[in-house]
């Protein structure tokens, strides 16, 4: 049976390989050590940047999704006691188009996260394969010949090699150690990321409700599974995880502080700063409570604000 994951990995493996050549070409010593360790870093990095536009849809995606929670909320009650066929196409038509006019999917705020997966279990068979590439016992993945595989394979972070897991032999007590170190680090930047999306960037009006709920739950059970897959990750795979969990912390509080969502604690504080700002410049920003407006049932509430500026005299 072909290996589709193939492609992936070879790609992988030169990517490693030329960050550790970069790194090593910035005065890390060659062969075994920080230079392979870094390298999964460069690797998360690299992946991380050819995601950005997908990044930048799936927060258009989800700031779009948390918008029409409302009217979601409207058609599911007006389908509710519905279930024919006729009324269940219907409803899931009407959900389509809802979708349509505000141009998002729930699947376009999953995209990164989908998108990363074969690189993950590519990264995850890389890893796998040093110590038999190292032995002679598989062929070479790419760059990744028996002599770069030993090297590879040698390489220690705080005495845990990189192939290493918790839970499989070969393991020791070092190794235990520092994966224990980063799965907990693992689940709690996931957590803390998930936080930041969900409760600082959401209006109100979206934090209640089943989806709210649901989202509530999914907050903490995706660190928990992340926590018990974690055993079975190798080293390597638990740095390119909490890399990749940090750069996404970075990438959404940077994206959140400037371009928050309407209504949300992260448009309050924005409009905060900027009165502050605009204070010691002299000028004065009156920002009006939010008026809602009650809307047809059915309809999405439509917040009104009023913004002017006014020079001191």
């Amino acid at each position: 049976m072909p290996n589709l994951l193939y492609p992936i990995e070879w790609a992988v493996a030169w990517i490693m390989y030329l960050c550790h050549e970069l790194f090593v070409f910035l005065g890390l010593p060659d062969g075994s050590g920080w230079a392979w360790i870094l390298s999964i870093v460069g690797l998360t990095i690299v992946v991380r940047i050819l995601l950005m536009p997908l990044f930048f849809k799936q927060i258009k995606a989800s700031r779009a999704m948390q918008m029409i929670q409302p009217e979601l909320q409207a058609l599911q009650k007006k389908y509710k006691n519905k279930k024919d066929p006729a009324s269940r196409e219907a409803m899931g038509r009407e959900t389509m188009e809802l979708y349509k006019h505000h141009g998002t999917n729930p699947m376009a705020s999953c995209m990164p996260i989908l998108l990363q997966t074969p690189v993950f279990f590519a990264l995850f068979r890389v890893l796998n394969s040093l110590a038999p590439i190292a032995r002679g016992e598989k062929s070479a993945i790419g760059p990744i010949d028996q002599a770069v595989a030993k090297a590879a394979e040698n390489s220690e972070l705080f005495g845990a090699s990189l192939s290493a897991t918790f839970l499989h032999q070969p393991t020791d007590i070092n190794t235990k150690i520092v994966s224990a170190i980063l799965i907990v680090l693992m689940s709690a930047t996931l957590y803390i990321t998930q936080r930041q999306l969900t409760m600082k960037n959401m209006p109100e009006s979206a934090l209640v409700g089943p989806m709210a709920q649901t989202q509530k739950i999914m907050l903490y059970l995706m660190p928990v599974m992340m926590a018990v897959s974690g055993i079975n990750f190798p080293i390597g795979v638990l740095i390119y995880w909490v890399v990749t969990n940090l750069w996404s912390t970075g990438q959404q509080f940077y994206t959140i502080t400037r371009m928050p969502s309407p209504g949300s604690e992260a448009e309050r504080r924005l409009n905060e700063r900027k009165a502050r700002k605009a204070a010691r410049k002299g000028i004065v920003i009156e920002t009006e409570t939010p008026t809602i407006i009650e809307a047809p049932r059915g309809q999405r509430v439509q917040p009104v604000r009023k913004n002017r500026n006014k020079k001191k005299k």
